[in-house]
C-alpha cells in the first residue's frame, strides 16, 4: 500500500505556482493520496518554512507524514519551543485530520500573504503537524459505504489493534513506584525498550515523542465536545476517579484555553453527546479529566507527559466521529481561535539555558524543579521535573505566580532561582538561565529500588492494556 506515497514523492519535484486550493477542497474527505499531495504542494509552495518528513509506516506501508512550519525547518533553535498537532489516531475519527490539513494550508498561505498571526508565531514557535496517525484504519472507514460503517469501523489500525491503548503504560509504572515509595517521576521510558507487543504506528509516534524536543502537543479525536487532560489512567483500573497529575493546575489551565475559545465546547449551548447530564462537560467550562472521564491504560496523552517533557491534551472535537463533509467548514469557524490559542501556550511559564559556569557550554541532561511558593501554597517541589535537551534549553509551562526553580546536573553544583510569572498573551515565556559550576564527586548512587520496580512492570503481560 506504499505506492500512494511514492506518488506523493514523485510530486516533489515539479514546479508547483499555486497549492489551488478552494473552499470545495474543505467540504470533502482526503483519502490517503489526495492527503499526500496536498501536503506536498504545501510543502513546495512555502520551501524555506517547511520541511515534509515521514516518522515510520502503518501496517499497511502508508507513511505516517509530518509537516512541519518554521524559520529553520529540520533544526531546533535554542529557546524556540516545538509544539506538535496529531489527528486521526483512531482511523474513524476523522474530523482533526481534515482541520490539520486546513490548518496546514493556512499556515502556507499566512507565510506567503504575510500574515502578521502566522509569521509572529512561526518567528517565536515551531509547529508539526502529523494528520494521520491511522491511514489504514481511516482507509477502511473511508472506504465504507455510510450506512454500512459502524461505530468502530476503521477506530483501530490493519492488525485491530486501538492504537490509544497500546503505548507503554507510564501510569502504571508511576503508581508502583509511589506505592514503593520510590522517589522517580519523570521521564518513564524504560518500558519503550519492549518493541514486541507494540503497533508500528506507535512505534513510529513513540520514537518521534522521545527523540524531539517537544512542549506542546494536542491529539485529536471525535465522539464527544470536551478538551481532556491527565490522568488518564487511574489507580483504581475500570473506575471513574478523578486522577490528579502533578500538573493538575497547569492542565487545567491548557484545556480551558483550548475549550473557552472555541465556539460551542464551554458554552452551554448544546445538548450532551450522549443526551445524559453525566456528559454534561459545557457545565465543567468544556474540559474533563480523563480518568473520571473514564479510565484509559497505554494512552499516548500521558506517555507524553511521563516519558518526556512533552505536555500533551486530548480533544474531541465533535460528537460524531465520522460526519457529514458538508460539515466541515463548520468545525473550521468553530475550531480556529482555539488551535492558535492553544499554540501559544507553548510561551507560558518559564524557559532558559542551563550553561558550564566556566566553559559557558549548554549541559544536556539538566534538571529543572519548580516549586510554587505563591501564598506559601507548596512546600515541595511539583513532582514533574522537565529536563534540558542537547542544547542545553528547557521551558517548563506553569500558571501565573510565584516559583522557586532548581537547576541540578550530575557533576555540577545545583542553582536555585526566585521568579515572577505573569503568562502576558502572545509573549514568550519568563526567561531564567542558570550557570552551574563544577563539582568532582562520583555521581549519584544507583536506586536499585527504582530498577527492581522498572524490571517488575516491564515483565508484566503487555496483553493487558484494555
Amino acid at each position: 500500500m506504499a505506492g500512494g506515497w511514492q506518488l506523493v514523492a514523485a510530486l516533489a519535484g515539479c514546479a508547483l505556482l499555486s497549492l489551488a486550493v478552494n473552499d470545495n477542497e474543505w467540504t470533502k474527505y482526503h483519502s490517503y493520496d489526495e492527503m499526500g499531495e496536498l501536503l506536498v504542494k504545501t510543502a513546495e509552495q512555502c520551501p524555506n518554512h517547511t520541511r515534509l518528513y515521514s516518522i515510520g509506516q502503518s501496517v499497511e506501508g502508508r507513511e505516517l507524514m509530518v509537516i512541519e512550519f518554521s524559520t529553520t525547518p529540520g533544526q531546533h533553535v535554542q529557546l524556540k519551543p516545538d509544539v506538535k498537532y496529531v489527528g486521526n489516531m483512531h482511523g474513524n475519527e476523522v474530523v482533526g485530520r481534515e482541520l490539520l490539513l486546513r490548518l496546514a494550508t493556512y499556515f502556507c498561505d499566512g507565510i506567503k500573504n504575510r500574515d502578521k498571526e502566522v509569521l509572529d508565531y512561526l518567528n517565536h514557535t515551531t509547529l508539526h503537524i502529523l494528520p494521520s496517525m491511522n491511514p489504514d484504519g481511516f482507509e477502511l472507514a473511508y472506504s465504507t459505504a455510510p450506512t454500512e460503517r459502524q461505530w468502530l469501523t476503521g477506530r483501530a489500525n490493519a492488525n485491530g489493534v486501538d492504537l490509544n491503548r497500546n503505548f507503554p503504560d507510564l501510569d502504571s509504572l508511576l503508581y508502583n513506584l509511589e506505592e514503593n515509595q520510590v522517589p522517580r517521576y519523570d521521564h518513564l521510558m524504560e518500558l519503550f525498550t519492549d518493541t514486541k507487543a507494540r503497533e508500528p504506528e506507535v512505534l513510529a509516534v513513540g520514537q518521534w515523542i522521545l527523540s524531539s524536543p517537544f512542549v506542546l502537543s494536542a491529539n485529536f479525536h471525535e465522539g464527544d465536545l470536551v478538551a481532556n487532560y491527565p490522568f488518564d489512567s487511574s489507580m483504581i483500573p475500570q473506575s471513574s476517579t478523578y486522577a490528579r497529575s502533578p500538573d493538575d493546575v497547569t492542565f487545567k489551565d491548557l484545556a480551558r484555553t483550548y475549550a473557552s475559545n472555541h465556539a460551542h465546547m464551554a458554552k452551554n449551548d448544546h445538548a450532551p453527546c450522549d443526551g445524559t447530564a453525566a456528559d454534561a462537560f459545557a457545565r465543567q467550562g468544556g474540559i474533563t479529566n480523563g480518568a473520571k472521564w473514564y479510565s484509559v491504560s497505554g494512552g499516548m496523552q500521558d506517555f507524553n507527559y511521563l516519558g518526556t517533557n512533552t505536555f500533551e491534551i486530548t480533544v474531541e472535537m465533535s460528537c460524531e466521529k465520522f460526519p457529514n463533509s458538508a460539515t466541515l467548514p463548520r468545525f473550521w469557524d468553530d475550531n480556529k481561535k482555539s488551535l492558535f490559542a492553544y499554540m501559544w501556550k507553548a510561551h507560558s511559564g518559564i524557559k532558559g539555558l542551563v550553561l558550564n559556569g566556566v566553559t559557558q557550554q549548554p549541559i544536556a541532561e539538566a534538571v529543572i524543579w519548580v516549586t510554587n511558593i505563591t501564598s506559601g501554597q507548596q512546600e515541595e517541589p511539583i513532582k514533574h521535573p522537565v529536563t534540558t535537551w542537547k542544547t542545553g534549553d528547557y521551558f517548563r509551562l506553569l500558571t501565573p505566580g510565584q516559583y522557586l526553580v532548581r537547576a541540578s546536573a550530575d557533576g555540577y553544583e545545583n542553582a536555585v532561582q526566585q521568579v515572577n510569572i505573569t503568562n502576558e498573551v502572545h509573549n514568550e515565556a519568563k526567561p531564567l538561565n542558570f550557570k552551574l559550576m563544577p563539582t568532582y564527586d562520583n555521581g549519584p548512587e544507583s536506586d536499585n529500588a527504582f530498577q527492581d520496580i522498572v524490571e517488575e512492570v516491564a515483565n508484566a503481560d503487555q496483553g493487558n492494556f484494555y
